[in-house]
């Protein structure tokens, strides 16, 4: 699904999704949760993933949708978030990928999650000034309150921070 990686890197993961990009403007969301303490299922936890992304967009007036054929969450036919998940030992690992304001240019050299054709938007093409700033907190809140927890780790990571 790989059709012209260029100068982009490619790295293999053990996640389920087939092939995305990954880049700047893009919010990443890493979901670790103990299912079986947690007693959620992995359809509840894909369900509330694109729920979370749903719900958060449904704030900045946009209207999305999970698709049963494809996972992930669209606005219209195009995609706005890609998901992949591995459960391993009864927890999940990896998680969502939201296009906030970025280059889209590089889906074009891939099959994005292993769809040819698939055509990708972005939320600042869709509502002009909204920021991964804006998005970061309602997400956050969107998840806890839908899988019902009291507390939560935040972590903000900056890749500048580990050159």
């Amino acid at each position: 699904h790989v059709l012209m990686p260029g100068d982009i890197p490619v790295v293999q993961s053990d996640r389920g999704g087939q092939v995305t990009y990954h880049g700047p403007g893009q919010q990443v969301m890493y979901v670790m949760v103990d299912l079986k303490r947690n007693k959620v299922g992995v359809r509840q936890l894909v369900t509330a993933i694109e729920d979370t992304v749903i719900n958060t967009l449904a704030h900045f007036r946009l209207a999305s949708r999970a698709r049963p054929d494809a996972p992930g969450v669209y606005v219209g036919e195009q995609k706005i978030c890609s998901l992949g998940l591995r459960i391993r030992k009864g927890s999940s690992f990896h998680g969502l990928a939201l296009n906030v304001a970025m280059d889209l240019s590089p889906f074009q050299r891939i099959n994005p999650c292993g769809y040819a054709g698939m055509q990708m938007t972005q939320v600042s093409a869709l509502a002009p000034g909204v920021g991964i700033e804006d998005i970061h907190p309602i997400l956050v809140q969107e998840f806890v309150h839908l899988l019902g927890y009291q507390t939560v780790e935040l972590r903000n990571w900056n890749l500048h921070d580990y050159e």
